[in-house]
Order: structure tokens, then sequence, then C-alpha cells
């Protein structure tokens, strides 16, 4: 999922910053490394100010001076994973955990960075090494949970975070994958009220989503208006979001507002199977037979086997006396 993206990482990103800084700061200092560490205060400034390709050069000033400068090789790694080098980052993280297989965050940087590449098998290796290493870890579990979610293992997910939730129910990012999990596995009355909550105290759409999707799926259809409904609000454009909305509506009786929601699912995607069809069959109920054919008549040719759509199509012949 894009968003949970976006939160987990700047979660991490900001404890690996710390992790740099905080290493920095045990550096002993040695004569013959002045300028170096001039120039590797340098590097992490400019880090922390976003500019990473300065910071590159900073660090790559640093170890023309002293090779072996483990905070250098480090603040390389993470900022030329920042500007997308990412096998050029791999590789300095790799020569950093060689030299110091304690540091963790260059590690976090690590599996990050094959995060990002797409290499999920080594991501999952480095993210269940940190995880072994700090065990209550948060930021470490969730990622790793995440690679799990994306791996497919969604049970293991969910008994992986399972047992540090206890005292962390207001970190939405452990939330927000650990309801996943429960979803994904098909365990439902689990994740989705977790998901819900994510949904209400981050007001983000896409959680929204994946609680009224689930409900919708369930046939709780008043539960799953208010979710997809709310998640209307907050974001019309996410795909299928419209149409899922629109189902809700129908199937509750609200042609009215079922009708706006296919609408708007058709401006987005002209072949939707499901919004042509449902559209087709309240146009059809209106006895606008005009306008339901069309949409019926797509409907069946996008998705010849489904039988409502052959049903809904032979109404409206029997009905113009076809």
């Amino acid at each position: 999922m894009p968003h949970i993206l976006v939160a987990i990482r700047s979660v991490v990103f900001v404890l690996l910053a710390l992790g740099v800084q905080a290493a920095v700061a045990q550096a002993p200092k040695q004569e013959s490394s002045v300028n170096a560490d001039e120039l590797l205060r340098a590097g992490i400034t400019a880090q922390r100010q976003g500019d990473d390709r300065s910071a590159i050069e900073d660090f790559r000033k640093a170890l023309a001076i002293q090779p072996k400068m483990v905070e250098a090789l480090a603040g390389l790694g993470q900022a030329l994973a920042a500007t997308g080098h990412l096998d050029e980052a791999i590789e300095e993280d790799t020569r950093v955990l060689a030299a110091a297989p304690d540091k963790t965050a260059v590690r976090t940087n690590l599996a990050m960075a094959y995060y990002k590449k797409g290499d999920l098998a080594r991501a999952r290796e480095q993210f269940e090494t940190l995880h072994a290493a700090m065990p209550h870890d948060i930021s470490a579990a969730v990622m790793l949970g995440y690679v799990y979610i994306k791996l497919g293992r969604e049970a293991a997910a969910a008994d992986l975070l399972i047992p540090l939730e206890a005292g962390h129910e207001s970190n939405m990012d452990l939330e927000y994958v650990l309801a996943f999990s429960f979803i994904q596995s098909g365990k439902d009355k689990e994740g989705v009220p977790r998901m819900e909550k994510v949904a209400k105290s981050t007001h983000r759409a896409d959680a929204y989503v994946i609680a009224g999707a689930s409900l919708l799926h369930r046939q709780q259809m008043s539960d799953a208006r208010t979710d997809l409904d709310a998640a209307m609000h907050l974001d019309p454009a996410i795909p299928g979001l419209a149409t899922m909305a629109g189902q809700a509506r129908y199937a509750m009786g609200d042609m009215q507002a079922a009708t706006l929601a296919f609408q708007t699912a058709l401006r987005q995607n002209p072949e939707d199977p499901i919004a042509n069809l449902d559209l087709g069959a309240i146009r059809l109920k209106e006895r606008d037979f005009e306008s339901a054919r069309p949409l019926l008549e797509l409907a069946l040719q996008l998705q010849p086997g489904v039988p409502l759509a052959r049903l809904e199509m032979a109404k409206l012949n029997e009905t113009t006396g076809k």
C-alpha cells in the first residue's frame, strides 16, 4: 500500500538519523582526523537540512581522508539511498556492517535499501536480524511485518506483532500493519475494528477503504457504507472506491446516492464492469431503457460469464419487447 510506506518510512528514517548522530557522538577523536571530523559534521548537518547531495560530497571527502570512518560510511549509505542510488547505498552499508555488525541504524538503512529496490528476500533477512537484536523495537517489527505481508505471509506478520501490541495500542503504524495482517489472513473480526481505529485516528482514506471493503465482503452494508462514505469524503480518487461506495448504497436502497457514486466510478474508469452493471440496473428500474442498454451491454461484454449481467440484460430485452 503506498501511504503505509510513507508513514512507516518517516518513522524509520528519523530513527536512522538519530542512530547516526548517536554514533557520531560516541566516536573518539583523533588528531589525524580533525578535517575528516569537520567534514563528517558538515555531512550530518546537510542531511538534517534535506540536502543529501551535499551530504554525499562531504562524506566522500571525509572518507578520502579517513577511509575507514564508520560514521561517514553510514551517512554516505543513507544519503545515497535517499537520492535513489540504491546499489551504491547497499555497497556502503555492507562495508560498514562488515566492520561493525552491531550498527543497527546502518542495518536498518540496508534493509530499507533492499526494500526500495524490491529485493524482499534480502530485506526480510536484514529486518529479521534487526528484530532478533531488538525484539521490542516497534519500528523494526512493523517494517518486518510489512515485508511479510508483501511476501504473502500475513499470518506470520500477525504472529510477529500481536505480542508487541500491549502498551502500544496508540501506535498507529503498528495497528495498521497488524489490522491489515488480520484482514488478509481472514480474521476480519480482529482486523476491521483496528483498521477503523487507525482510520478515525489518522483520517487516512486508505484505512477506511480497507475496513469498508472487508465489511462489504461480509455483507455488513450499513457499516461498510459508513466507512466507504468517509473514504469518499477524504479521497474519492482512490481506484475502485467509488464503485464499492455505490454498491453499499445500492444494497441499502439509496438509489440516488448509489447513482452518484457509480457515475463517479465511470468517469474514473468507463470500463468498470460493476459500475456499468449496477448503474444499468438502476436505470432499468427507473425505466430509463435508453440509458440502461449501453451500460448493460458493456457490462455483459466485459464480463460475459457473470449471471447477473445476463439476467439484467434479459429483463431489459423482455421489457422492451425483445
